[in-house]
Order: C-alpha cells, then structure tokens, then sequence
C-alpha cells in the first residue's frame, strides 16, 4: 500500500431518516443504464414519481421500480444496495445532493458530475468521474481504467472537482484532464496524466509507466515507488513545492493520516513532456 493511510476515513454519518433508499431487485449480467437515479431527479419527486422514472436494461426501456424497490421520496440524498456491478451512470450530471453505494458498482459514476458527492463503499468500474465538473467521489475499493478521464474523441476531461481513491486505479488515471485532483492511495496503471492540460494527479503506491506521455501542463506527484520516466522528461531541480504542501494538508483536513516528512520534505522535478507543451511535471519524492 501506499504512503498515505486512511484507516477510519470518511467515516459514514448518520443518514438522515428521509434518504431514498434503492435495492436491486436481483443480480443481473446484463447492463442497466440508470442515468436518471440522481439526487437532482429524487429531490422533488414522490416515490410513485421516482418509480416511474426510465432506466435500460440493456436495450430495453423500463421503469426503474420494475428493477429496484424504492423506499422514501423528495430527498436528494440516494442509499444504493444490492449488486451494483452492471448498473452504469449513476450520478450521471448530479450537481447536489449524495450518493451512497453499498458495494460495488458499474461504469460511468458521476459522469459529468458537477456537484454533491459520492462515496462508494465497495469497487468501482471503469470511466468513474469521466468529465467531472465538480464535486467529489470517494470510492474506498478499487477504481477501474480511465478515472477521471475524458471520453474517446474529446479534447478535454475532467474540469473540476475530486476524485480520491483508497485502493488501486487502473491505466489512463486522469487522461486529458484540465483541472481538478485526483488521489489514489494505491497503484496506478500505465499512462497516468496521458495528454493532460492541467490538474493533479497524486499517487502515493506505485506510479506505473509511461506517465504523462503527452502532457502540456498539470502535476503528476508519485510518493512511493514509480516505474521509469519517458526520456521525454528532463531532471530540473530537487525542491519544497508549497502546493503540494497545501493539497496533503487538506488530505489531513479529510481525515488521512499524512506523515510531516511528505509535507515537508524535498521532490524531484522533472518537466515534459518536450514532445508536446512540456509545461507539465512529475514531482518525485525524495528520500535522501
């Protein structure tokens, strides 16, 4: 694991009586796209209203009573239950509100999401935070590829926001981001911050190849160990970035524990990629 712990993190407040809760009414292999379960469609709604509400279960059209039970209505805060791991889009452009799921789940989370936040209690599938606008998703599990990233065809991905990450995240963590925070406490996969334009990554397992291949700007930090840098990346100088100092305060603020030598203590930085902008940089932390 990495340099960052987390035990005790994020520990779950008392949710209030009025939450719609949604349980799964049995496990599935085929996908169902639930875009509209989002506090912003719960929040005035009944719970005959959020019921008849369309989900797809696969290529067909349905009502999401007809796949979940429902319990409370006109909340804006959504307790998910069941096997979640083919349900995709959920949170899908929320911008208030919470999302609380209770083990793991499909593709796409908080996709264009630009507000409230969610926390999943289990693993999350790939694309989890694609074009994130604003707020935070806390997965505690394991995030799939391309977190944080932006869609195939697009120019740019996640704007703003944060995405923290408790296990491992596959490859392409981050791909084209422009702004936001992105934190994973375990491993990454190969490409992180691949064709970033800004932002910050921070890896406190390991940072796996080829990271920032193509990036103008941005931080990508590595706190532990990292596979070897693209000779697209060039040695500048071994200093105390005060940022990064200001970003693993706020972890502490989040209830991480942070210890004072990474706060304090001296990064290597490289810049790059001189293949492109080469405005960017990898920030390694020094031991010695």
């Amino acid at each position: 694991m990495g340099c960052i712990s987390c035990a005790g993190l994020m520990k779950e407040e008392e949710l209030t009586e009025s939450a719609v809760t949604l349980r799964l009414r049995e496990p599935t292999t085929i996908p169902i796209e639930a875009d509209s379960i989002c506090p912003d469609n719960f929040a005035n709604r009944s719970r005959g209203e959020i019921e008849d509400l369309p989900v797809f279960y696969g290529r067909r059209k349905m009502k999401l009573g007809e796949l979940f039970e429902v319990e409370g209505e006109k909340s804006d805060t959504i307790i998910l239950q069941g096997d979640l791991r083919q349900v995709k889009k959920i949170g899908q452009r929320m911008t208030r509100g919470r999302i609380t799921v209770q083990g793991d789940v499909g593709m796409h989370l908080g996709a264009y999401m630009g507000g409230g936040e969610i926390v999943v209690e289990g693993n999350a599938g790939d694309w989890a935070g694609a074009h994130m606008q604003g707020g935070r998703i806390w997965i505690r599990g394991n995030a799939g590829h391309l977190l944080g990233a932006a869609y195939r065809g697009e120019k740019r991905g996640v704007n703003r926001g944060v995405i923290v990450v408790e296990g491992n995240a596959g490859r392409e963590v981050g791909a084209q981001m422009r702004r936001g925070l992105i934190v994973v406490l375990g491993d990454v996969g190969e490409f992180a911050g691949a064709k970033m334009i800004a932002g910050t990554i921070l890896v406190s397992g390991r940072l796996g190849a080829r990271a920032g291949a193509g990036m103008k700007r941005g931080t990508i930090v590595a706190l532990a160990e990292h596979d070897e840098l693209l000779p697209t990346f060039r040695y500048e100088c071994r200093y105390q970035p005060v940022f990064l100092r200001y970003y693993l305060l706020r972890l502490r603020e989040w209830g991480m524990t942070v210890g004072d030598e990474y706060v304090n203590g001296f990064y290597r930085r490289y810049h790059g990629d001189v293949t492109a902008l080469g405005k960017g940089e990898i920030l390694i932390y020094d031991q010695h």
